[in-house]
């Protein structure tokens, strides 16, 4: 799905548990899903990580810099805050796009998840229970 292109859209705040870390991100999110990857499960320590994607440039941290803890490189990375371990977002996609961890926005985004991903690897302990499809691996666009 496309999100807004709107230079007017709506600046969305999120911070990390700890309150540490904060940022902002245009709420004109291209695509929303929920992976199901046993290293987004990792991650959050949950049966899947809600995210939305955005070009790299839309999201600024606010406050809390140096308490980034980055895991990967400068082209893909999770960034978490060191001191509470929140995972704030993901560098993906050759540093340009990030994958917004949905549960750390304060605000109330305009898109929501279109489609479940890595389903064949979900925890066996959770059962998918909406009608959103669901993909083996990453969404195949046409």
């Amino acid at each position: 799905m496309t999100g807004s292109a709107n230079p007017n859209a709506r600046i969305l705040t999120g911070e990390c548990f700890c309150r540490a870390v904060g940022y902002t991100v245009v709420d004109a999110f291209e695509y929303a899903l929920n992976c199901h990857c046993s290293n987004c499960r990792r991650t959050t320590g949950s049966a899947f990580k809600p995210f939305a994607g955005i070009a790299r440039d839309k999201l600024h941290v606010t406050k809390g810099d140096d308490d980034l803890m980055i895991y990967g490189d400068a082209t893909g990375h999770n960034a978490h805050c060191r001191r509470c371990g929140s995972l704030l977002y993901s560098l993906v996609r050759n540093g340009a796009y990030v994958h917004v961890a949905m549960g750390t926005l304060l605000d109330d985004p305009s898109i929501r998840p279109s489609a479940h991903i890595f389903a064949r690897s979900k925890a066996s302990w959770y059962s998918i229970t909406d009608d959103l499809p669901q993909y083996e691996g990453h969404v195949v666009r046409s």
